[in-house]
C-alpha cells in the first residue's frame, strides 16, 4: 500500500512541476522579457541576462523535482562546465536532459527543434535567449561555431532525439561537424538514469515504481585534433561521431555494472 501511495504521490508531484514549468515559461515571455527588452538595449547584453534567468528558473525547477520527491540528482564534475565557449555534447535518455544541463551551465545555447519556437510556453525564452534552431540547414554548424567564438557555452545532444531504452546510440554528425570545422574541443557530459523515466514514447505520468535517481557526469575534454590530423573535416566529423558512441556506450556500462 504504501508503495502504491508513493506512486501515486509521484504522478502527482510530476503533474504539478510541470504545470509549473508551462507557467514559468509563460511568465518569461510575458512579463519578464519584456522589462528586460526595455530595460536593456545592448542585444548581447540582453540575450545573456535573458539565458542567466533561464538558469536560474530551470535550476529552481530541478529543485523542486527534487524536493517533493520525483527523483534525486548527483552531479559529478560541475567544476568543469564553469569556463567559457563549451562545446558540451551529451547522451540523451530522459525528457528533462536538457533542463537540467542548462541549470548547471551560464551563458547557454543549445540548438532546439522549431516546435519550441513555436509552443506558447517555451516561445518566449527560445526567443529571448537567441537559441539556435534545427532548421537553419547547412548554416547551422556556422551559426554554431560562432555562438562558441562568441563565448557561449553551445549545448547539444548530438542523437536529436531521446534514447529509445534497448536500443544502441545513434548519433548524427552535426555535433561532430561544429568540432570538426571549428577546431572545437569536446566536453562530453554522461547523463544516466537508473530505471526507465521520462523515456521516449513514455507519457510523464508513467512513473516507475520507486523515484529515479539521475547521475550528470561531466567528463575530460578530447580534442578533434587527433581526428584532423590523419583527414579532413567531413572524414574526421565521421570518426569523432564514431569515438563518441563507443565513448557513451562503454561509460553507460560502466555505470550499469557499478550500480
Amino acid at each position: 500500500m504504501r508503495q502504491v501511495l508513493d506512486r501515486g504521490w509521484r504522478v502527482a508531484a510530476t503533474g504539478l512541476c510541470f504545470s509549473t514549468f508551462g507557467l514559468g515559461g509563460l511568465a518569461l515571455r510575458l512579463v519578464a522579457f519584456p522589462l528586460l527588452r526595455a530595460a536593456v538595449w545592448q542585444e548581447r547584453r540582453r540575450c545573456e541576462l535573458a539565458r542567466d534567468m533561464i538558469r536560474l528558473g530551470l535550476r529552481a525547477f530541478v529543485r523542486l523535482m527534487c524536493l517533493v520527491g520525483v527523483m534525486t540528482l548527483e552531479i559529478r564534475g560541475a567544476e568543469r562546465l564553469r569556463r567559457r565557449g563549451l562545446l558540451v555534447l551529451a547522451n540523451h535518455p530522459t525528457l528533462i536532459d536538457v533542463v537540467i544541463l542548462m541549470s548547471l551551465v551560464r551563458n547557454a545555447d543549445c540548438v532546439v527543434k522549431m516546435a519550441l519556437r513555436r509552443n506558447p510556453f517555451t516561445r518566449g525564452p527560445v526567443i529571448s535567449a537567441g537559441f539556435l534552431c534545427n532548421d537553419e540547414g547547412p548554416g547551422l554548424v556556422d551559426a554554431a561555431i560562432a555562438s562558441l567564438e562568441a563565448g557561449s557555452n553551445l549545448i547539444i545532444f548530438p542523437e536529436g532525439t531521446r534514447t529509445v531504452p534497448g536500443e544502441p546510440l545513434r548519433l548524427q554528425r552535426g555535433a561532430a561537424n561544429i568540432s570538426a570545422r571549428g577546431g572545437r574541443r569536446v566536453t562530453p557530459v554522461l547523463i544516466h538514469c537508473d530505471r526507465p523515466w521520462l523515456t521516449k514514447g513514455t507519457p510523464w505520468w508513467r512513473v516507475p515504481l520507486r523515484r529515479a535517481h539521475v547521475i550528470v557526469e561531466v567528463q575530460d575534454d578530447f580534442s578533434p585534433e587527433p581526428f584532423l590530423h590523419e583527414a579532413g573535416p567531413a572524414i574526421a566529423a565521421r570518426r569523432i561521431t564514431g569515438h563518441l558512441a563507443d565513448h557513451f556506450t562503454k561509460e553507460l556500462a560502466r555505470v550499469d555494472a557499478a550500480a
